[in-house]
């Protein structure tokens, strides 16, 4: 049985900490790459394995749960998983801790002397390497960073990250994380001072995957399907505020694409560079729908930094930015040498896949027409709070678009 990770942590509030989330947590555990087991405290415990022929339920109550039986060649045992939910608030906060604990940046890089006089820097990512940060992993791979003048340390994420590097970066743990617009627009709402400094991705890759045989091609068309979708995020309240979706129940997200393979009517949310390719290779036949095609488009990938690391460390963010967005032109250009770094960094993402994505993310990237690349406009920005306002997440007038970015450090601004 291979290590257990921890998948997600809140589709209901959309919490990122185990210290403070709503108390309908579904907790995800992975214990092999074609078998993903949840369970929801108080409720049931489910087992989803893309091999087997169908999904397998069994009833289960927190610490009560006690049956020991054999799933998918006996790897997964119901006593076990019982053991670990009597733990989970222990397990959780560690692992929580594991992107938190000593991430803090410091002044003073590692012992290596190449670095030995360079300020250290990390940077958050907001999930596992893939083709998303591909940019930002080849700046450091290339020696970017370095040339900058910084001894940046990239630190991968995970399932929770999202929300988890905004609490570091408003803790003032770390100088730089990866996020999304919409995070963006949300954080500052609730007063942490996020500031969007470079957007590699200009269109959302966000979309709903949806089977080619199903004859749903438009958004506006999804019907009669299971949905598999976080549908507390913006995205989905967008998708709930503007499209009929007749006859389509939303369930929980896994992260994993084992049931639509299995299901025909079945759909799930996707990001356009990443699971449509791991469904085809498993058989399925997916067919792509992006959000961006009903308006909500935020930017993706985005370089987000502080107001305090911009006042007293503006040398610093300038440094980051430029490799940074010198990175994402040689990742576009050819990412062959930084896939493979990605490869290594995280095995789970094969050279194929990473292929896929890094061709995939292209068009995502290409800037609107006067714009320049990663940059960002106030009229998009402005766009984006006023859709968040709508779906009342936000109060009107708590964020303006001014402040959710700064173009200024842009090596086209200088």
């Amino acid at each position: 049985m291979q290590k257990i990770r921890w998948l997600d942590v809140c589709d209901e509030c959309g919490g990122g900490s185990a210290r403070a989330c709503c108390q309908r947590t579904p907790r995800f555990f992975e214990f092999r790459r074609d078998l993903s087991v949840s369970f929801h405290a108080g409720s049931r415990l489910n087992c989803v394995a893309s091999t087997a022929a169908a999904k397998h339920r069994w009833p289960g109550h927190g610490s009560q749960l006690t049956t020991t039986k054999a799933c998918h060649g006996g790897n997964v045992y119901l006593s076990e998983i019982a053991h670990m939910f009597r733990h989970t608030c222990i397990y959780i906060a560690l692992l929580a801790s594991g992107l938190c604990v000593g991430c803090g940046d410091t002044q003073t890089a590692s012992s290596n002397p190449a670095t030995a006089d360079l300020p250290a820097v990390r940077l958050a990512l907001n999930w596992y390497a893939e083709a998303e940060h591909g940019g930002y992993v080849a700046a450091q791979q290339s020696d970017g960073y370095l040339k900058a003048g910084l001894n940046v340390e990239i630190r991968q994420g995970g399932p929770g990250a999202p929300n988890l590097v905004i609490q570091e970066l408003a803790a003032g743990r770390i100088r730089f994380a990866i996020s999304s617009a919409d995070l963006v627009v949300l954080g500052r709402a609730k007063g942490v001072p996020l500031v969007a400094i470079l957007a590699p991705l200009q269109q959302s890759p966000r979309c709903i995957m949806v089977h080619a045989s199903s004859g749903i091609d438009r958004l506006q068309d999804l019907k009669n399907v299971e949905l598999a979708i976080s549908d507390s995020r913006p995205f989905a309240l967008w998708m709930k505020k503007t499209l009929p979706l007749t006859n389509v129940t939303m369930v929980p997200f896994s992260g994993q694409v084992g049931e639509f393979i299995l299901k025909k009517n079945f759909a799930q949310q996707a990001y356009s560079f990443s699971e449509p390719f791991v469904a085809k290779e498993a058989g399925g036949d997916p067919k792509v729908l992006m959000l961006s095609d009903i308006g909500f488009n935020p930017y993706a990938s985005v370089l987000v930094t502080t107001e305090d690391a911009i006042a007293e460390q503006p040398e610093i963010v300038r440094s980051m930015v430029t490799a940074s967005a010198a990175g994402w032109l040689a990742y576009l250009s050819d990412p062959t040498a930084t896939n493979a770094k990605i490869h290594q960094d995280n095995s789970e993402m094969s050279l194929e896949s990473l292929a896929f994505g890094a061709a995939a993310l292209k068009p995502l990237c290409a800037p609107e027409d006067g714009q320049p690349a990663c940059g960002m406009t106030a009229e998009r920005w402005q766009t984006l709070i006023d859709q968040i306002v709508e779906l009342g997440e936000i109060e009107s007038g708590s964020v303006t678009a001014a402040e959710c970015f700064d173009v200024s450090f842009l090596p086209s601004a200088n």
